[in-house]
Protein backbone atom coordinates (compact mmCIF):
# COMPACT_ATOMS: atom_id res chain seq x y z
CA UNK A 1 0.00 0.00 0.00
CA UNK A 2 1.30 3.58 -0.35
CA UNK A 3 -0.12 6.89 0.40
CA UNK A 4 -2.08 9.92 -1.41
CA UNK A 5 -0.17 12.92 -0.02
CA UNK A 6 -2.63 15.08 -0.67
CA UNK A 7 -5.60 13.33 1.14
CA UNK A 8 -3.54 11.41 3.49
CA UNK A 9 -5.60 7.96 1.85
CA UNK A 10 -4.43 4.90 1.54
CA UNK A 11 -4.61 3.48 -2.04
CA UNK A 12 -2.96 0.23 -3.55
CA UNK A 13 0.11 0.02 -4.94
CA UNK A 14 0.05 -1.12 -8.74
CA UNK A 15 3.50 -2.95 -8.35
CA UNK A 16 2.33 -5.01 -5.97
CA UNK A 17 -2.01 -5.32 -6.78
CA UNK A 18 -1.93 -5.70 -10.46
CA UNK A 19 -5.24 -4.91 -12.03
CA UNK A 20 -5.91 -7.67 -13.62
CA UNK A 21 -6.58 -9.77 -10.29
CA UNK A 22 -9.64 -8.09 -10.16
CA UNK A 23 -13.35 -9.50 -10.50
CA UNK A 24 -14.49 -6.59 -11.92
CA UNK A 25 -12.14 -4.30 -10.81
CA UNK A 26 -13.66 -4.69 -6.62
CA UNK A 27 -12.03 -7.70 -5.06
CA UNK A 28 -8.47 -9.61 -6.06
CA UNK A 29 -8.53 -13.17 -6.79
CA UNK A 30 -5.75 -14.52 -4.96
CA UNK A 31 -4.56 -16.39 -7.88
CA UNK A 32 -2.46 -16.06 -10.96
CA UNK A 33 -5.37 -15.03 -13.54
CA UNK A 34 -3.67 -17.91 -15.90
CA UNK A 35 -4.37 -20.95 -13.02
CA UNK A 36 -7.87 -20.03 -13.44
CA UNK A 37 -7.51 -20.11 -17.26
CA UNK A 38 -5.71 -23.43 -17.20
CA UNK A 39 -7.87 -24.59 -14.43
CA UNK A 40 -11.10 -24.78 -16.35
CA UNK A 41 -9.64 -25.60 -19.65
CA UNK A 42 -8.21 -28.83 -18.61
CA UNK A 43 -10.75 -30.06 -16.57
CA UNK A 44 -13.45 -29.28 -18.91
CA UNK A 45 -10.87 -31.18 -21.75
CA UNK A 46 -10.95 -34.00 -19.53
CA UNK A 47 -14.46 -34.55 -18.83
CA UNK A 48 -15.56 -33.89 -22.84
CA UNK A 49 -12.58 -36.40 -23.63
CA UNK A 50 -14.11 -38.93 -21.83
CA UNK A 51 -17.72 -37.60 -23.23
CA UNK A 52 -16.80 -38.20 -26.40
CA UNK A 53 -14.51 -41.48 -26.27
CA UNK A 54 -17.82 -42.75 -25.37
CA UNK A 55 -19.64 -41.13 -28.26
CA UNK A 56 -16.97 -42.47 -30.73
CA UNK A 57 -17.21 -46.27 -29.58
CA UNK A 58 -21.03 -45.95 -29.89
CA UNK A 59 -20.68 -45.84 -33.11
CA UNK A 60 -17.93 -47.78 -34.12
CA UNK A 61 -17.63 -50.40 -31.50
CA UNK A 62 -20.68 -51.00 -28.96
CA UNK A 63 -22.72 -51.69 -31.88
CA UNK A 64 -20.64 -55.07 -32.11
CA UNK A 65 -19.76 -55.77 -28.90
CA UNK A 66 -22.65 -54.86 -26.56
CA UNK A 67 -25.56 -54.82 -28.97
CA UNK A 68 -25.17 -57.40 -31.88
CA UNK A 69 -28.90 -58.37 -33.14
CA UNK A 70 -28.12 -59.04 -36.99
CA UNK A 71 -29.53 -55.72 -37.99
CA UNK A 72 -27.12 -53.31 -38.74
CA UNK A 73 -29.73 -50.57 -38.48
CA UNK A 74 -30.97 -51.98 -35.28
CA UNK A 75 -27.68 -52.34 -33.61
CA UNK A 76 -26.89 -48.84 -34.27
CA UNK A 77 -30.26 -47.27 -32.91
CA UNK A 78 -29.78 -49.25 -29.64
CA UNK A 79 -26.49 -48.04 -29.00
CA UNK A 80 -27.61 -44.63 -29.91
CA UNK A 81 -30.33 -44.69 -27.72
CA UNK A 82 -27.77 -46.08 -24.61
CA UNK A 83 -25.69 -42.94 -25.53
CA UNK A 84 -28.80 -40.81 -24.76
CA UNK A 85 -28.67 -41.93 -21.27
CA UNK A 86 -26.07 -39.89 -20.20
CA UNK A 87 -28.25 -36.85 -21.16
CA UNK A 88 -31.35 -37.98 -18.87
CA UNK A 89 -28.50 -37.95 -16.02
CA UNK A 90 -27.06 -34.04 -16.74
CA UNK A 91 -29.68 -32.57 -15.38
CA UNK A 92 -29.94 -35.31 -12.43
CA UNK A 93 -26.48 -33.84 -12.04
CA UNK A 94 -26.70 -30.30 -12.96
CA UNK A 95 -29.11 -30.69 -9.30
CA UNK A 96 -26.69 -32.23 -7.15
CA UNK A 97 -23.77 -30.75 -7.93
CA UNK A 98 -25.39 -27.30 -8.59
CA UNK A 99 -26.61 -27.87 -4.61
CA UNK A 100 -23.38 -27.87 -3.21
CA UNK A 101 -22.11 -25.71 -5.55
CA UNK A 102 -24.28 -23.23 -4.66
CA UNK A 103 -24.10 -23.94 -0.69
CA UNK A 104 -20.25 -24.92 -0.52
CA UNK A 105 -18.36 -23.10 -3.33
CA UNK A 106 -17.81 -23.75 -7.09
CA UNK A 107 -14.11 -25.30 -6.24
CA UNK A 108 -15.07 -28.46 -4.13
CA UNK A 109 -17.96 -29.14 -6.50
CA UNK A 110 -15.97 -29.10 -9.52
CA UNK A 111 -13.39 -31.71 -7.86
CA UNK A 112 -16.18 -34.22 -7.11
CA UNK A 113 -17.90 -33.48 -10.92
CA UNK A 114 -14.37 -34.70 -12.52
CA UNK A 115 -13.98 -37.70 -10.27
CA UNK A 116 -17.31 -38.52 -11.04
CA UNK A 117 -16.96 -38.67 -14.73
CA UNK A 118 -13.34 -40.01 -14.72
CA UNK A 119 -14.19 -43.02 -12.64
CA UNK A 120 -17.26 -43.92 -14.87
CA UNK A 121 -15.09 -43.72 -17.65
CA UNK A 122 -12.14 -45.98 -16.27
CA UNK A 123 -14.55 -48.40 -15.53
CA UNK A 124 -16.35 -48.79 -19.11
CA UNK A 125 -12.65 -49.66 -20.21
CA UNK A 126 -13.22 -52.61 -17.75
CA UNK A 127 -16.47 -53.81 -18.62
CA UNK A 128 -16.78 -57.48 -20.58
CA UNK A 129 -18.88 -57.76 -23.44
CA UNK A 130 -21.93 -59.14 -24.42
CA UNK A 131 -20.23 -62.03 -25.48
CA UNK A 132 -19.00 -62.96 -22.30
CA UNK A 133 -21.85 -62.12 -19.42
CA UNK A 134 -24.87 -61.21 -21.79
CA UNK A 135 -27.33 -58.89 -21.44
CA UNK A 136 -25.31 -57.74 -18.41
CA UNK A 137 -22.95 -56.21 -20.50
CA UNK A 138 -25.23 -53.41 -21.94
CA UNK A 139 -27.47 -52.82 -18.52
CA UNK A 140 -23.90 -52.27 -17.22
CA UNK A 141 -22.57 -49.76 -19.90
CA UNK A 142 -25.72 -48.06 -19.90
CA UNK A 143 -25.61 -47.41 -15.69
CA UNK A 144 -22.21 -46.10 -16.63
CA UNK A 145 -22.77 -43.85 -19.20
CA UNK A 146 -25.44 -42.76 -16.62
CA UNK A 147 -22.92 -42.15 -14.41
CA UNK A 148 -20.90 -40.27 -16.94
CA UNK A 149 -23.62 -37.47 -17.52
CA UNK A 150 -24.21 -37.14 -13.43
CA UNK A 151 -19.96 -35.63 -14.09
CA UNK A 152 -21.08 -33.80 -16.75
CA UNK A 153 -23.97 -32.38 -15.85
CA UNK A 154 -21.90 -30.94 -12.76
CA UNK A 155 -18.74 -29.73 -14.59
CA UNK A 156 -20.06 -27.34 -17.30
CA UNK A 157 -22.00 -24.96 -15.27
CA UNK A 158 -19.22 -25.30 -11.98
CA UNK A 159 -16.32 -24.62 -15.31
CA UNK A 160 -18.17 -21.78 -16.62
CA UNK A 161 -18.62 -19.81 -13.39
CA UNK A 162 -15.22 -20.49 -12.16
CA UNK A 163 -13.98 -18.36 -15.56
CA UNK A 164 -17.08 -15.98 -15.16
CA UNK A 165 -16.49 -15.25 -11.64
CA UNK A 166 -13.19 -14.34 -11.95
CA UNK A 167 -13.38 -12.25 -14.94
CA UNK A 168 -12.35 -8.75 -15.94
CA UNK A 169 -14.99 -6.22 -16.48
CA UNK A 170 -16.19 -5.94 -20.21
CA UNK A 171 -14.35 -9.53 -20.87
CA UNK A 172 -16.33 -11.69 -19.24
CA UNK A 173 -17.43 -13.77 -22.90
CA UNK A 174 -13.73 -13.61 -23.51
CA UNK A 175 -12.93 -15.37 -20.20
CA UNK A 176 -15.69 -17.72 -20.64
CA UNK A 177 -15.00 -19.10 -23.92
CA UNK A 178 -11.47 -20.87 -22.23
CA UNK A 179 -13.83 -23.60 -20.73
CA UNK A 180 -16.08 -24.17 -23.90
CA UNK A 181 -12.76 -24.86 -25.42
CA UNK A 182 -12.76 -28.11 -24.10
CA UNK A 183 -15.23 -29.29 -26.16
CA UNK A 184 -13.23 -29.41 -29.37
CA UNK A 185 -10.17 -30.17 -27.58
CA UNK A 186 -11.36 -33.31 -25.71
CA UNK A 187 -13.13 -34.46 -28.97
CA UNK A 188 -9.76 -34.10 -30.76
CA UNK A 189 -7.82 -36.13 -28.09
CA UNK A 190 -10.76 -39.15 -27.80
CA UNK A 191 -11.11 -39.12 -31.56
CA UNK A 192 -7.40 -38.69 -32.41
CA UNK A 193 -6.37 -41.73 -30.10
CA UNK A 194 -9.17 -44.04 -31.48
CA UNK A 195 -7.70 -42.88 -35.43
CA UNK A 196 -4.23 -43.85 -34.35
CA UNK A 197 -5.01 -46.87 -32.90
CA UNK A 198 -7.53 -48.11 -35.68
CA UNK A 199 -4.87 -47.49 -38.14
CA UNK A 200 -2.04 -49.06 -35.52
CA UNK A 201 -4.23 -52.20 -35.12
CA UNK A 202 -5.93 -52.31 -38.97
CA UNK A 203 -9.34 -51.95 -37.83
CA UNK A 204 -12.09 -51.58 -40.72
CA UNK A 205 -15.55 -50.30 -40.00
CA UNK A 206 -17.04 -51.48 -42.81
CA UNK A 207 -15.30 -55.11 -42.40
CA UNK A 208 -14.59 -55.07 -38.96
CA UNK A 209 -12.56 -58.38 -37.81
CA UNK A 210 -14.47 -59.66 -34.35
CA UNK A 211 -11.28 -61.53 -33.47
CA UNK A 212 -8.69 -58.90 -34.17
CA UNK A 213 -7.23 -56.79 -31.42
CA UNK A 214 -8.90 -53.76 -31.99
CA UNK A 215 -12.29 -55.05 -31.07
CA UNK A 216 -10.82 -57.40 -28.37
CA UNK A 217 -9.08 -55.26 -26.23
CA UNK A 218 -7.79 -52.03 -27.96
CA UNK A 219 -10.77 -49.92 -27.92
CA UNK A 220 -10.64 -50.08 -23.95
CA UNK A 221 -6.89 -47.72 -23.83
CA UNK A 222 -8.88 -44.82 -24.03
CA UNK A 223 -10.79 -45.62 -21.62
CA UNK A 224 -8.67 -46.61 -19.06
CA UNK A 225 -6.13 -43.33 -20.42
CA UNK A 226 -8.91 -41.93 -18.32
CA UNK A 227 -7.79 -42.51 -15.26
CA UNK A 228 -4.67 -40.80 -15.74
CA UNK A 229 -6.02 -37.83 -17.15
CA UNK A 230 -8.17 -37.08 -14.06
CA UNK A 231 -5.24 -36.84 -11.93
CA UNK A 232 -3.61 -34.45 -14.18
CA UNK A 233 -6.84 -32.45 -13.72
CA UNK A 234 -7.53 -33.01 -9.64
CA UNK A 235 -3.43 -31.55 -9.38
CA UNK A 236 -4.25 -28.27 -10.75
CA UNK A 237 -8.01 -27.97 -9.52
CA UNK A 238 -7.16 -28.68 -6.08
CA UNK A 239 -4.62 -25.18 -6.18
CA UNK A 240 -7.51 -22.78 -7.00
CA UNK A 241 -8.91 -20.40 -4.65
CA UNK A 242 -12.90 -19.49 -4.60
CA UNK A 243 -14.43 -16.68 -6.73
CA UNK A 244 -14.60 -13.57 -5.60
CA UNK A 245 -18.12 -13.26 -6.59
CA UNK A 246 -19.13 -16.19 -4.10
CA UNK A 247 -16.91 -15.84 -1.45
CA UNK A 248 -18.65 -12.31 -1.28
CA UNK A 249 -22.38 -14.12 -1.47
CA UNK A 250 -21.07 -15.80 1.98
CA UNK A 251 -19.67 -12.67 3.30
CA UNK A 252 -23.12 -11.14 2.47
CA UNK A 253 -25.17 -14.05 3.98
CA UNK A 254 -27.07 -14.51 0.77
CA UNK A 255 -26.88 -18.80 0.67
CA UNK A 256 -30.36 -20.35 0.13
CA UNK A 257 -30.79 -23.72 2.28
CA UNK A 258 -32.31 -25.30 -0.92
CA UNK A 259 -30.73 -23.74 -4.23
CA UNK A 260 -33.29 -25.72 -6.70
CA UNK A 261 -36.45 -24.79 -5.13
CA UNK A 262 -35.23 -20.85 -5.33
CA UNK A 263 -34.74 -21.23 -9.27
CA UNK A 264 -37.58 -22.44 -9.95
CA UNK A 265 -39.54 -20.27 -7.45
CA UNK A 266 -37.41 -16.98 -8.82
CA UNK A 267 -36.58 -17.86 -11.98
CA UNK A 268 -38.50 -20.30 -13.62
CA UNK A 269 -38.06 -17.90 -17.02
CA UNK A 270 -34.86 -17.10 -16.90
CA UNK A 271 -34.57 -21.34 -16.90
CA UNK A 272 -36.73 -21.56 -19.98
CA UNK A 273 -35.23 -18.95 -21.83
CA UNK A 274 -31.89 -20.92 -20.93
CA UNK A 275 -32.99 -24.11 -21.80
CA UNK A 276 -34.25 -23.60 -25.29
CA UNK A 277 -31.59 -20.98 -26.54
CA UNK A 278 -28.93 -23.95 -25.71
CA UNK A 279 -31.07 -25.80 -28.09
CA UNK A 280 -29.84 -25.66 -31.36
CA UNK A 281 -26.27 -25.32 -30.48
CA UNK A 282 -26.55 -29.23 -28.99
CA UNK A 283 -28.74 -30.17 -31.88
CA UNK A 284 -25.86 -28.58 -34.14
CA UNK A 285 -22.98 -30.31 -32.06
CA UNK A 286 -24.50 -34.03 -31.99
CA UNK A 287 -25.66 -34.10 -36.02
CA UNK A 288 -21.98 -32.75 -36.87
CA UNK A 289 -19.90 -34.90 -34.52
CA UNK A 290 -21.93 -38.61 -33.51
CA UNK A 291 -24.97 -39.04 -36.19
CA UNK A 292 -22.60 -37.44 -39.23
CA UNK A 293 -19.63 -40.27 -37.79
CA UNK A 294 -22.63 -42.85 -37.97
CA UNK A 295 -24.06 -41.58 -41.68
CA UNK A 296 -20.68 -41.77 -43.29
CA UNK A 297 -19.44 -45.22 -41.96
CA UNK A 298 -23.04 -47.01 -42.20
CA UNK A 299 -23.66 -49.46 -44.61
CA UNK A 300 -25.55 -48.28 -47.81
CA UNK A 301 -28.17 -51.24 -46.24
CA UNK A 302 -28.88 -49.04 -43.15
CA UNK A 303 -29.09 -45.34 -45.42
CA UNK A 304 -25.30 -44.68 -44.97
CA UNK A 305 -22.61 -43.63 -47.25
CA UNK A 306 -20.08 -47.17 -46.44
CA UNK A 307 -17.16 -44.27 -45.74
CA UNK A 308 -14.02 -46.33 -43.93
CA UNK A 309 -13.94 -44.93 -40.52
CA UNK A 310 -10.27 -43.95 -40.18
CA UNK A 311 -10.80 -42.14 -43.44
CA UNK A 312 -13.75 -40.11 -42.52
CA UNK A 313 -12.64 -39.62 -38.87
CA UNK A 314 -9.87 -37.65 -40.60
CA UNK A 315 -12.32 -35.46 -42.69
CA UNK A 316 -14.57 -34.81 -39.19
CA UNK A 317 -11.10 -33.77 -37.25
CA UNK A 318 -10.38 -30.99 -39.63
CA UNK A 319 -13.59 -29.81 -39.30
CA UNK A 320 -13.04 -29.66 -35.45
CA UNK A 321 -10.23 -27.47 -35.96
CA UNK A 322 -12.56 -24.65 -36.92
CA UNK A 323 -14.90 -25.32 -34.09
CA UNK A 324 -12.08 -24.30 -31.93
CA UNK A 325 -10.46 -21.61 -34.11
CA UNK A 326 -14.06 -19.86 -34.17
CA UNK A 327 -14.39 -20.12 -30.42
CA UNK A 328 -12.14 -17.36 -28.92
CA UNK A 329 -13.78 -15.61 -32.24
CA UNK A 330 -17.64 -15.69 -31.01
CA UNK A 331 -16.14 -14.50 -27.45
CA UNK A 332 -14.73 -11.51 -28.79
CA UNK A 333 -17.90 -10.55 -30.65
CA UNK A 334 -19.97 -11.17 -27.99
CA UNK A 335 -17.89 -8.74 -25.45
CA UNK A 336 -17.99 -6.18 -28.97
CA UNK A 337 -21.66 -6.49 -29.80
CA UNK A 338 -23.57 -8.06 -27.16
CA UNK A 339 -25.03 -11.47 -26.31
CA UNK A 340 -28.38 -11.33 -28.35
CA UNK A 341 -26.92 -9.51 -31.47
CA UNK A 342 -24.12 -12.04 -32.27
CA UNK A 343 -26.13 -15.22 -31.17
CA UNK A 344 -29.70 -13.75 -33.15
CA UNK A 345 -26.95 -13.84 -36.70
CA UNK A 346 -25.38 -16.43 -36.13
CA UNK A 347 -28.56 -18.86 -35.23
CA UNK A 348 -30.14 -17.27 -38.19
CA UNK A 349 -26.91 -18.92 -39.98
CA UNK A 350 -27.76 -22.29 -38.37
CA UNK A 351 -31.37 -22.28 -39.88
CA UNK A 352 -29.93 -21.48 -43.47
CA UNK A 353 -27.18 -24.23 -42.89
CA UNK A 354 -30.00 -26.91 -41.87
CA UNK A 355 -32.29 -25.71 -45.33
CA UNK A 356 -29.34 -26.99 -46.96
CA UNK A 357 -28.76 -30.65 -45.92
CA UNK A 358 -30.23 -31.90 -48.81
CA UNK A 359 -27.71 -30.50 -51.03
CA UNK A 360 -24.73 -30.93 -49.08
CA UNK A 361 -25.32 -34.87 -48.41
CA UNK A 362 -27.71 -36.59 -50.40
CA UNK A 363 -25.58 -40.01 -51.65
CA UNK A 364 -26.28 -39.05 -54.74
CA UNK A 365 -24.82 -35.25 -54.45
CA UNK A 366 -21.79 -36.77 -52.38
CA UNK A 367 -21.20 -40.25 -53.43
CA UNK A 368 -20.74 -43.63 -51.46
CA UNK A 369 -17.59 -45.89 -50.24
CA UNK A 370 -14.90 -44.85 -52.43
CA UNK A 371 -16.83 -42.49 -54.90
CA UNK A 372 -17.24 -39.75 -51.96
CA UNK A 373 -16.54 -36.06 -53.09
CA UNK A 374 -14.55 -35.42 -50.26
CA UNK A 375 -13.97 -31.76 -50.90
CA UNK A 376 -18.12 -31.39 -50.70
CA UNK A 377 -17.93 -33.26 -47.95
CA UNK A 378 -14.47 -31.34 -46.01
CA UNK A 379 -16.32 -27.99 -46.68
CA UNK A 380 -19.69 -29.45 -44.98
CA UNK A 381 -17.71 -30.35 -41.96
CA UNK A 382 -15.71 -26.90 -41.93
CA UNK A 383 -19.14 -24.95 -42.38
CA UNK A 384 -21.11 -26.51 -39.86
CA UNK A 385 -18.36 -26.87 -36.96
CA UNK A 386 -17.06 -23.15 -37.84
CA UNK A 387 -21.15 -22.81 -36.76
CA UNK A 388 -20.61 -24.49 -34.12
CA UNK A 389 -17.46 -22.74 -32.59
CA UNK A 390 -19.54 -19.31 -32.97
CA UNK A 391 -23.00 -20.36 -31.23
CA UNK A 392 -20.93 -22.52 -28.26
CA UNK A 393 -18.39 -20.09 -27.40
CA UNK A 394 -20.80 -17.24 -26.38
CA UNK A 395 -22.92 -19.69 -24.30
CA UNK A 396 -20.49 -19.89 -20.45
CA UNK A 397 -20.83 -16.52 -20.30
CA UNK A 398 -24.90 -16.20 -21.59
CA UNK A 399 -26.10 -18.79 -18.83
CA UNK A 400 -24.66 -17.92 -16.05
CA UNK A 401 -25.72 -14.34 -16.36
CA UNK A 402 -29.33 -15.21 -16.57
CA UNK A 403 -29.27 -16.20 -13.04
CA UNK A 404 -28.18 -14.76 -9.50
CA UNK A 405 -25.11 -15.66 -7.55
CA UNK A 406 -26.81 -17.85 -4.98
CA UNK A 407 -28.29 -19.96 -7.52
CA UNK A 408 -26.17 -19.68 -10.45
CA UNK A 409 -24.47 -22.85 -10.44
CA UNK A 410 -27.92 -24.79 -10.24
CA UNK A 411 -29.63 -22.80 -12.67
CA UNK A 412 -27.04 -22.54 -15.32
CA UNK A 413 -26.63 -25.88 -14.87
CA UNK A 414 -30.35 -26.91 -15.17
CA UNK A 415 -30.47 -24.88 -18.22
CA UNK A 416 -27.47 -26.43 -20.14
CA UNK A 417 -28.36 -29.99 -19.32
CA UNK A 418 -32.26 -29.70 -20.11
CA UNK A 419 -31.42 -28.57 -23.21
CA UNK A 420 -28.86 -31.64 -23.26
CA UNK A 421 -32.24 -33.53 -23.43
CA UNK A 422 -34.37 -31.84 -26.06
CA UNK A 423 -31.27 -31.13 -28.16
CA UNK A 424 -28.60 -33.86 -27.78
CA UNK A 425 -30.17 -36.92 -26.39
CA UNK A 426 -32.44 -37.44 -28.90
CA UNK A 427 -30.62 -35.76 -32.02
CA UNK A 428 -28.37 -39.17 -33.23
CA UNK A 429 -31.67 -41.20 -32.71
CA UNK A 430 -34.11 -38.90 -34.77
CA UNK A 431 -31.68 -38.19 -37.47
CA UNK A 432 -30.61 -42.11 -37.58
CA UNK A 433 -34.21 -42.72 -37.93
CA UNK A 434 -35.14 -39.48 -40.12
CA UNK A 435 -31.99 -41.44 -42.47
CA UNK A 436 -33.44 -44.62 -42.79
CA UNK A 437 -37.23 -43.96 -43.24
CA UNK A 438 -37.57 -40.34 -45.44
CA UNK A 439 -34.06 -38.43 -46.49
CA UNK A 440 -30.95 -36.66 -45.42
CA UNK A 441 -32.85 -33.27 -46.20
CA UNK A 442 -35.21 -34.23 -43.10
CA UNK A 443 -32.32 -34.60 -40.62
CA UNK A 444 -31.66 -30.25 -41.71
CA UNK A 445 -34.99 -29.66 -41.37
CA UNK A 446 -34.84 -30.98 -37.77
CA UNK A 447 -31.55 -28.70 -37.32
CA UNK A 448 -33.70 -25.90 -38.88
CA UNK A 449 -36.50 -26.24 -36.75
CA UNK A 450 -34.29 -26.20 -33.58
CA UNK A 451 -32.70 -22.74 -34.39
CA UNK A 452 -36.28 -21.42 -35.00
CA UNK A 453 -37.03 -22.18 -31.66
CA UNK A 454 -33.67 -20.94 -30.22
CA UNK A 455 -34.48 -17.83 -32.16
CA UNK A 456 -37.21 -17.45 -30.32
CA UNK A 457 -35.48 -17.58 -27.22
CA UNK A 458 -32.93 -15.51 -28.12
CA UNK A 459 -35.54 -12.83 -28.79
CA UNK A 460 -37.32 -12.72 -25.86
CA UNK A 461 -34.27 -12.90 -23.64
CA UNK A 462 -32.66 -9.75 -21.83
CA UNK A 463 -28.96 -8.32 -23.32
CA UNK A 464 -26.78 -9.64 -20.32
CA UNK A 465 -22.97 -8.22 -21.22
CA UNK A 466 -23.00 -5.24 -18.93
CA UNK A 467 -24.84 -7.06 -16.21
CA UNK A 468 -22.90 -7.15 -12.50
CA UNK A 469 -22.66 -10.92 -11.41
CA UNK A 470 -22.50 -9.88 -7.75
CA UNK A 471 -26.77 -10.24 -7.05
CA UNK A 472 -28.97 -8.48 -4.23
CA UNK A 473 -30.29 -10.93 -2.02
CA UNK A 474 -33.51 -12.53 -3.81
CA UNK A 475 -34.88 -14.68 -0.79
CA UNK A 476 -34.93 -14.50 3.01
CA UNK A 477 -34.84 -18.32 3.46
CA UNK A 478 -31.29 -17.62 3.86
CA UNK A 479 -28.49 -19.00 6.06
CA UNK A 480 -24.75 -18.85 7.00
CA UNK A 481 -24.32 -22.16 7.50
CA UNK A 482 -22.18 -24.22 4.48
Amino acid sequence: MTTDMSTGSSRPDPRTEPADLKDDGTRELGVPRSRVVIASLMGTSIEFYDFYVYATAAVSVFPLIFFPSGDDGAALLASMATFGAAFVARPVGSVLFGHFGDRIGRKATLIGSLLTMGIATFLIGLLPTYFQIGLWAPALLTILRFCQGLGLGGEWSGAALLATETAQKGKRAWAAMWPQLGAPIGFLLANGLFLILALAFNHDSTNPDMDGSFLSWVWRLPFLLSLVMVAIGLYVRVRLQETPVFKRAVENNERVKAPLGEVFRENWWELILGTFIMLATYVLFYLMTTWILSYAIGSEAAGGLSVPYSEFLVLQLIGILFFAAFVPVAGRLADRFGRKPTLIVITVLLVAFGLSFGWWLDADSIGEGSGLNVTQMVIFLIVGMALMGLTFGPMSAVLPELFPTNTRYTGSGIAYNVSSILGAALTPFAAAWLVQNYSVAHVGYYLAFASVLTLVALVLAPETRTKSLDSELISTEVTSEP
